[in-house]
């Protein structure tokens, strides 16, 4: 039977994407167009794999409710009583009403604006107003028991709230372990338990007139750096960076051996205390497919997640993390956390304006999805081919 993909987008088009890199094309127009795509591309990643939704520090105490839309399916985030972070699809079991419209704080139940039918912090259906007739709360051929609400498989790491909606991908503690085993060559779990969000300059977003993709592939290289980002390369040139290419092909990226921050008066930010000698001026910068861009350094970390919205409109959310509470929120590091902040959202707009660039070339009707550098587009190419093989469900190892 013909793959649903094969419908909309020619066979060649995908599969050359997976060749070598020396033969691949990128991925074709299609996929970053308006069009039958897109819900192939929500179901087949989007609701397949692991996505992140947001950040755990941004829902801090219990009752903290705050909506989330993933392409179209309405998704609530719940802090609950065990102070443990939940994710359910945000509509009422009654008449599927949207319980959840704006971030907010409850008490301890979750009401429906319609009929007021009423879950608790762990989505139990708790209150059925009038179910059985006026002033009758019960009826006996009704089990609230089974009309909660739909959980959604979640985990958090490194504060990021992940999801996976169909709930067929490998547990997160194994899919993530690749990448955990990876970074155990810098820091420790111990390090991982100090990252601390600033409250100030620890966060700002970006509106991105394309692709999510483009966010990823633009992030994935260094091949741009003498181009795009001069001030960057005057200090960290692309000769002093390196491919990242995880397998099984859940991330990419690129690393750099020359990290040394650059603040006034030669200030310094506290550095995580179990960071691997001879590793203190490496830092990595990988994106765990699909939408989050991680950044760890041995004095901060942070994690740049896609919100996309349409196949042409992507929310950049840019989270800033520090060694322990001191460095991530007091007085005396503030200005440092504010010249971090300006350093990342200079290059993170100067990246906007590539990647909105690249969003309109592909109205081209001529553009076959693009050569790579055998040399310098390996990272990207990997990405591509998850895409390729994610929607093809082809086994590249296996994603």
């Amino acid at each position: 039977m013909e793959k649903e993909i094969y419908k909309f987008i020619d066979k060649e088009k995908l599969s050359v994407v997976s060749e070598n890199i020396e033969k691949a094309h990128g991925l074709p127009n299609e996929c970053y167009l308006n069009g039958p795509y897109s819900k192939i591309e929500r179901k087949k990643i989007f609701e397949e794999k692991w996505v992140t939704i947001g950040v755990a520090s941004s829902v801090p105490n219990t009752g903290d409710v705050k909506p989330y839309d993933l392409l179209g399916i309405p998704l609530i985030i719940v802090r609950d009583k065990q102070k443990k972070i939940r994710v359910f699809h945000n509509v009422c079991s009654h008449r599927g009403y949207k319980l959840v419209s704006e971030t907010c704080a409850l008490k301890n139940v979750l009401r429906c604006p319609y009929h007021s039918w009423s879950y608790d912090l762990e989505g139990n259906l708790i209150a059925t107003p009038h179910l059985g007739g006026i002033n009758k709360h019960e009826h006996q051929d009704f089990d609230k028991s089974k009309s909660g609400l739909k959980e959604v498989r979640s985990s958090v790491w490194l504060d990021l709230i992940m999801v996976n909606i169909s709930g067929n991908e490998l547990p997160f503690e194994k899919y993530i372990e690749p990448l955990e085993n990876r970074w155990s060559d810098f820091w420790t779990k111990q390090d991982q338990e100090m990252i601390c969000h600033a409250q100030d300059y620890g966060y700002f977003k970006l509106e991105a007139k394309c692709n999510w993709k483009f966010a990823i592939e633009n992030y994935c290289e260094s091949y741009h750096l003498p181009f795009v980002h001069p001030g960057l390369n005057a200090y960290s040139k692309i000769d002093d960076h390196y491919h990242i290419q995880g397998l099984p092909n859940r991330f990419a990226g690129q690393g750099t051996l020359v990290y040394n921050p650059r603040f006034e008066n030669n200030e310094k930010f506290p550095t995580f205390p179990g960071w691997k000698k001879g590793k203190e001026e490496h830092a990595e910068y990988v994106a765990l497919f699909p939408n989050v861009m991680l950044g760890i350094h041995k004095d901060h970390y942070y994690a740049y997640w896609l919100e996309p919205v349409a196949h042409n409109f992507t929310k950049e959310h840019m989270e800033i993390y520090y060694v322990g509470e001191e460095a991530a929120l007091d007085d005396s590091y503030k200005s440092l956390r504010k010249q971090n902040f300006e350093q990342w959202h200079s290059i993170q707009t100067e990246d906007l304006n590539i990647i909105e660039g690249m969003q309109e070339g592909r109205n081209s009707p001529v553009y076959n999805g693009g050569n790579f550098s055998p040399v310098l587009d390996n990272p990207t190419h990997h990405f591509n081919k998850w895409v390729a093989t994610s929607l093809t469900d082809n086994d590249f190892s296996k994603n």
